[in-house]
């Protein structure tokens, strides 16, 4: 077995660290987009339909 066969190839790990880092924050985007959406559904909600769910508006900003 050569060296050639152990070690990545030239780049391989920059790109595999690069493609990583693009799908974390993808990740951390929809997450984000998610809570965000779910807070004005909530925020939508009278007192006591936030009451009904065990909920009350300081919850809201928890969230």
């Amino acid at each position: 077995m050569t060296t050639a066969n152990i070690y990545a190839p030239l780049g391989a790990v920059t790109v595999l660290r690069v493609v990583d880092t693009l799908i974390n924050v993808k990740t951390a985007l929809v997450e984000w987009n998610e809570t965000r959406e779910t807070r004005k559904a909530l925020a939508r909600l009278s007192d006591a339909q936030l009451e009904d769910i065990g909920m009350n508006r300081a919850d809201i900003a928890k969230i």
